[in-house]
């Protein structure tokens, strides 16, 4: 017996033999070690029981786990915050391999498509698996182009929202309005098996990619108080998004084209990156078969939040801050200090360079050579030279991401900072779609619904009389803010009613 098995001795239940187990445990490991090394043995010391389980792609199931516990006692269950390290589904489209830098569409390097193949090939290739050829591109582009005009209630919806409103909050509003619209393609309306029907399910999936930009488009010239307009069915999918933010008047416009070319390479940048959070909440919400326009809704409700989606506005505000390259020094050693944050640098699953960073550095030079030097850039420059010599960032693998440069990019084009998670919208919707698909065709989905850890109060069976009840939850945690506006309507009386006591007269005043 080891000496962990003695310290553990007292845990096994009456009965339990420990030479017994241990001799079994040697004879099952043989046997199974003779079979096959892909396999996990747990030893559970509270029971002395040992299990086999079976390691498949680098993954145990979870449902293994389960069979592991104490006699009359729950499952046993993995804890994992954030889903730090938990695969939810099994996918085909992307795949990620952060220690390396690696990051490919369908098995094309992210390096070799943005420099071959424009965004509507991409994007083909998320959803069906492969590259179209000549005359599947050309089919595949009309019919987006065909289904690219917003619906009339949408117009009308835009023209509602207050032009301040954040732009976010109108494109979710929008998508969410439209899986009203469309009812042949709901499955609370048409029936729980509708997107069984192909045709119906690739319709309303190409119909939802190919409204982004024109609904993107047209939210930011109600932001402008511009004329809102239909996107032109001779252009391409980006050339046609910025020849909508651009048109004045009624006359045909046309972006300058190596605008339009870096603005597709940071489409295909952004298309997909496997399971992060928008792309999880839009498969967790396809798992209670909601339509498609409400699960693109609450992708975009999870991009919205700053974590995911504003961290290249949170670059260009920290370069705004520092200003000149003579200030990146003392920048870098307030950060080392922990008295500022370095954004754009680091990344949840890259542990070494962003791929796409590598790209998108070469796409800002680019733009710079047409819209002309930014002295963000400058400092871009300098932060990122000064960042990777130093081994405080190095040894912490804290290298510049795709966010780096993208909102230097962005505001050099003229968008507004608050409209960038709207250039992160349009192409991620290529990627959520392709996801939702796939969901719909996997024989292994599910309705998500996990588990939590429990850590309230135990059975609390009497309801003690209001007038017995202590204060025992402060007053704060329930206040809310009151504005002063909200304060002198509280502070004031119906006409119908006595004044206030103590309330001063009209003589008085």
């Amino acid at each position: 017996m080891n000496r962990l098995s003695v310290i553990n001795a007292h845990l096994r239940p009456p009965g339990a033999n420990t030479a017994d187990n241990s001799e079994g445990q040697e004879k099952r490991r043989k046997t199974v070690a003779a079979s096959s090394k892909d396999i996990l043995i747990v030893v559970d010391e509270r029971t002395g029981n040992e299990y086999t389980l079976s390691i498949q792609n680098d993954t145990v199931q979870a449902k293994d786990f389960g069979k592991i516990r104490v006699p009359g006692g729950p499952s046993l269950r993995i804890y994992d915050p954030g889903q730090m390290n938990t695969c939810v589904c099994s996918s085909r489209i992307t795949y990620i391999d952060g220690a390396k830098g690696i990051l490919r569409y369908r098995g094309y390097p992210i390096e070799t498509l943005a420099e071959k193949v424009c965004f509507e090939e991409c994007a083909f290739l998320l959803m069906y698996g492969e590259l179209p050829s000549a005359s599947q591109l050309a089919s595949y582009t009309a019919t987006l182009r065909r289904l690219a005009d917003i619906p009339t209630d949408l117009r009308r919806l835009i023209k509602t929202f207050r032009p301040d409103a954040h732009p976010m909050g109108m494109l979710m509003s929008c998508l969410a309005a439209a899986g009203t619209l469309f009812p042949e393609a709901n499955p609370c309306i048409a029936g729980q098996t509708v997107y069984k029907d192909v045709l119906v399910r690739n319709k309303h999936l190409l119909k939802v990619l190919a409204m982004m930009p024109a609904i993107a488009a047209n939210i930011q010239r109600h932001r402008q108080g511009l004329q809102l307009v239909n996107p032109d069915p001779k252009l391409g999918f980006t050339a046609s998004f910025m020849a909508m933010m651009d048109r004045r008047g009624d006359s045909a416009c046309y972006s300058h084209p190596v605008l339009v070319k870096a603005l597709d390479i940071l489409f295909i940048l952004h298309a997909d990156h496997e399971l992060n959070c928008s792309t999880a909440a839009a498969r967790h919400v396809a798992s209670s078969n909601a339509d498609i326009y409400t699960s693109m809704a609450a992708a975009t409700g999870a991009l919205y939040g700053p974590r995911h989606g504003g961290a290249n506005e949170a670059v260009v505000r920290m370069l705004e801050r520092i200003k000149t390259i003579g200030a990146v020094p003392e920048f870098i050693a307030m950060v080392k200090d922990r008295k500022e944050k370095l954004m754009g640098f680091g990344h949840r699953v890259y542990k070494s360079y962003d791929p796409r960073a590598n790209i998108i550095r070469q796409v800002a030079e680019l733009v710079f050579k047409v819209v002309g030097d930014s002295p963000l850039i400058e400092v871009a420059r300098e932060l990122e030279r000064v960042a990777m010599k130093d081994p405080y960032f190095t040894t912490r693998r804290l290298y510049p991401n795709v966010d780096f440069y993208s909102g230097i990019i962005y505001k050099a084009m003229g968008f507004p900072i608050d409209f960038f998670p709207l250039l992160f919208a349009i192409p991620r919707t290529a990627g959520w779609t392709a996801h939702f698909n796939e969901f719909i065709n996997d024989p292994e989905n599910r309705i998500a619904r996990p588990f939590q850890v429990y850590l309230g109060h135990g059975l609390r069976s009497e309801v003690p009389p209001i007038e017995e009840r202590q204060e025992l939850v402060t007053d704060s945690a329930f206040q809310v803010k009151i504005s002063a506006e909200e304060r002198r309507q509280l502070l004031s009386v119906a006409r119908d009613t006595s004044p206030p006591p103590n309330a001063l007269t009209a003589n008085e005043i």
